[in-house]
C-alpha cells in the first residue's frame, strides 16, 4: 500500500516519464518505421529521461527474456509484440499499440497507448474511441472501499453491451510499484462461475497501486499465440487495441497517475 508522500512521489515521477515518452512518440511515429526503429526511439528516450526499460530482459516462466524495449503490437496483434516479430513497416491504416514500462529511481511505470497511423476505417476508429472511453469510465468506477469487480462492470457495459465489440478473456491490469507485476490481478470482465475471479469482491482501498488495462478486440474474446513466443494475436485475426493506466487509490477516489494520455491525439503521423 503505499501512503508515504516520498514513496508517491516515487511512483508519480516514474509514471510522468511513461506519460512523456508517449508524448515524443506522438510527435515521432509516421507510416514506413519498421518497428525496430520505433523500439530504438523508445530506448533512446527512457535513457534521455534518466529511466530505462522495465521490460526489456523482463522474465516470464516459459518465455526467453523479453527482448524490446517496448510492447509494440500491431492490428491483431493483441499485446506483448517485439521489435523483432516483422519487419514490415507500419503502413497508413495501421492500428499501433505501444506499452510503455519505466524503471526510475526504483518506481515502475506502466501504460499503453493505441494509435491510428494517418487514417482508418470507421469500425477501426470506433474501437479505438470504445477502448479510451472505457478506460475512462473504469477508472471512475474504482472507488475507495468498492469492489474490484466494479471496474470491471463499467469497462464491460461500454466495450460489450455499448460498442459490441470483444474484451480479450485472460488478460487483466495488475498491482506495481518497486515491481513490476503484483496482486491483485483486475480482469476487465465480470466473472461467468464461482473462483473464476478471486479478487472480484476485494475492495479498492486507499494506497492501492495497480495497473488497469482494457484489451479488446473487433469480433472476438479469445487469443491465440504461437509456442513460447511473446507477442499474443486475437484467435481470429481482428483489429485489435489496448490501453493503460496507473491508479493510485486515494481516500477521495481514484487518482490517474498518468491522466496525460488522454490528452494525445488517436491520430498520427497525417
Amino acid at each position: 500500500m503505499l501512503t508515504d508522500a516520498q514513496d508517491i512521489a516515487g511512483a508519480t515521477a516514474a509514471a510522468e516519464r511513461v506519460v512523456e515518452v508517449h508524448r515524443r512518440l506522438v510527435e515521432f511515429l509516421r507510416a514506413g518505421q519498421t518497428l525496430a526503429e520505433i523500439d530504438g526511439f523508445v530506448g533512446r528516450t527512457l535513457k534521455d529521461l534518466d529511466s530505462e526499460s522495465a521490460f526489456k530482459h523482463y522474465r516470464v516462466r516459459g518465455h526467453p527474456p523479453f527482448p524490446s524495449e517496448a510492447c509494440l503490437s500491431v492490428n491483431e496483434c493483441i499485446v506483448h509484440g517485439t521489435h523483432d516479430m516483422t519487419r514490415t513497416p507500419i503502413a497508413p491504416g495501421d492500428l499501433v499499440s505501444i506499452d510503455i514500462g519505466v524503471r526510475h529511481k526504483g518506481w515502475i511505470g506502466d501504460a499503453a497507448w493505441t494509435y491510428v497511423i494517418e487514417a482508418t476505417d470507421e469500425i477501426s476508429m470506433r474501437l479505438v474511441e470504445s477502448g479510451r472511453e472505457s478506460l475512462r469510465l473504469g477508472i471512475e468506477a474504482m472507488q475507495p472501499g468498492r469492489p474490484l469487480i466494479d471496474w470491471a462492470r463499467a469497462v464491460q457495459e461500454h466495450v460489450e453491451k455499448r460498442c459490441g465489440f470483444g474484451l480479450v478473456r485472460g488478460l487483466g491490469g495488475h498491482g506495481y510499484g518497486r515491481t513490476l507485476h503484483g496482486p491483485p490481478f483486475i480482469s476487465n470482465v465480470v466473472p461467468s462461475y464461482p473462483g473464476e475471479w478471486p479478487d472480484a469482491f476485494r475492495n479498492f482501498k486507499p494506497g492501492m497501486l495497480v495497473a488497469v488495462e482494457p484489451m479488446i478486440a473487433v469480433s472476438t474474446t479469445e487469443i491465440r499465440s504461437e509456442g513460447r513466443d511473446w507477442p499474443i494475436y486475437t484467435a481470429d485475426g481482428s483489429r485489435s487495441v489496448h490501453h493503460e493506466a496507473d491508479i493510485l487509490i486515494t481516500e477521495d477516489g481514484p487518482l490517474n497517475l498518468t491522466a496525460g494520455l488522454f490528452d494525445l491525439p488517436d491520430i498520427v503521423g497525417a
